[in-house]
């Protein structure tokens, strides 16, 4: 069934994850606390197992001795966070490097990069300490430059990660790329830096999701909330199997349910990213590619490809879908990313797909995500709009926000301000189509 997040909340379909590569090699699925049955108070609940819920609920519980309640409409990691392309690096939204200096200040850019920094290393913190395996790879990225022209945009960035962050980062030419990554086309230079490294997300969230529950949480799948209204002093939030109340609620649903609530209602911008993963390359396929790189890697479009190299010697891309999620669409959208492949990697133009899924990310107005409280209610609070850089940065988000709720901690000022509204939100999907169609002329042209 088709599901318009800009319409309600995910109405819920289930315990089973989407069919993708994730889901297929994800092993066991830890189990919840089973669905909401009857009526339940609590100091607080979370709405949304993903990422920045589960990160929210994990540190709430382990280090303010918290046991928050996680209200997830279908299973733990069932959205993008069990579905996105597994990077994990220094990224918070996606405006690039120069431009936080540009907007904000030099101070203000690197404490935000000292916070991107912070989420990568809670990301490998609970990795170690949950000993969660989740197929690391690597400790690098790419940003690959598709038209000569954008080149120079590179350089700005190398420029300030090198002399104003003080992070080593180097900028390669089309041979250094063939030589010590890949050779195939659109590449005319790319970023090179560390600190960064792919992995399996749908293993990453069963793990967090697993230690939330062991340091106290408790975690209701199959509980869509459906409402969400006030009574005094408390929220009180409904699901099919009952109600909870909670003094402090966090919404934690990204692309799933943004219009749950009036304080992010018609605040970002719901967006399908879709993913392609191809069958195994052949010994000679692997050698005539020269594919020996496992950095995660994307390109310089504004609707970017994402892609890099998987464990099992499979090729995984990704970029911006559809607007809708229908069948035909989807299925267009399948072959443009295995054709992205082919003609980004001639070597492999035989290979074919194995895979293909989506999810809904969610984009803010000034793509930057909001980690916040509402205007109106000091003991409602949210974190969304990853504009698709979500994996360290949501469970970032999620540990802040803890910090915040347990123990009166500031939030990054750059990143504690509401949503911005967006202009006629009545007519997001409209404003889509047209800015899509830009994008994708100027990505080809300029």
């Amino acid at each position: 069934m088709e599901f318009d997040p800009l319409k309600s909340a995910h109405p819920g379909q289930g315990l089973a994850h989407p069919e993708s590569y994730w889901a297929a090699t994800a092993g066991t699925v830890p189990s919840g606390d089973g669905a909401v049955a009857g009526d339940i108070e609590a100091e607080i609940a979370i709405v949304g197992g993903g990422y920045t819920g589960l990160s929210c609920a994990y540190h709430l519980a382990r280090n303010y001795g918290a046991r928050p309640v996680v209200l997830e409409a279908n299973r733990a990691g069932w959205g993008c966070s069990g579905r996105n392309g597994s990077f994990v690096r220094p990224g918070i939204g996606r405006r690039k490097y120069h431009q936080w200096v540009e907007d904000w200040g030099v101070d203000a850019a690197r404490a935000l990069f000292a916070e991107a920094l912070a989420g990568v290393g809670t990301v490998r913190g609970l990795i170690r300490d949950g000993n969660i395996e989740c197929d690391v790879q690597s400790d690098g990225w790419l940003k690959i430059a598709h038209r000569q022209s954008r080149v120079a945009d590179l350089e700005r960035d190398r420029q300030v990660l090198n002399d104003l962050f003080g992070f080593k980062a180097e900028l390669l030419d089309p041979e250094a790329i063939a030589a010590g990554h890949f050779r195939g086309k659109e590449a005319w230079g790319a970023l090179r830096a560390g600190g960064s490294f792919g992995m399996h997300p749908l293993k990453l969230a069963n793990g967090i999701a697993r230690m939330a529950q062991e340091a106290g949480a408790v975690l209701h799948e199959g509980s869509p909330v459906t409402d969400m209204t006030r009574d005094g002093g408390m929220h009180v939030l409904t699901t099919p199997g009952g109600r909870v109340r909670a003094r402090i609620v966090v919404l934690a649903v990204n692309g799933y349910g943004p219009e749950l609530h009036r304080a992010t209602r018609g605040r970002v911008l719901p967006v399908l990213s879709n993913i392609v993963v191809t069958r195994p390359m052949t010994a000679a396929e692997k050698q005539d590619a020269n594919f020996v790189t496992s950095d995660v890697m994307f390109d310089t479009r504004t609707l970017l490809n994402y892609f890099r190299l998987l464990p099992d010697d499979r090729i995984l891309l990704g970029n911006r879908g559809p607007l809708r999620d229908a069948p035909a669409t989807q299925a267009r959208h399948r072959d443009e990313l295995l054709a992205a492949i082919h003609r980004k990697f001639p070597a492999l133009r035989a290979i074919t797909a194995d895979y293909f899924w989506g999810g809904w990310v969610a984009v803010s107005l000034d793509s930057m995500p909001h980690v916040t409280t509402a205007e109106d209610d000091p003991s409602l609070f949210y974190g969304m709009g990853y504009c698709g850089t979500g994996v360290s940065a949501a469970i970032q988000m999620g540990r802040r926000l803890a910090e915040r709720i347990g123990g009166g901690a500031a939030l990054l000022p750059v990143l504690d301000t509401v949503l911005p509204r967006m202009p006629l939100a009545a007519f997001r999907r409209l404003g889509q189509a047209a800015m899509f169609r830009w994008f994708r002329w100027r990505d080809e042209r300029g």
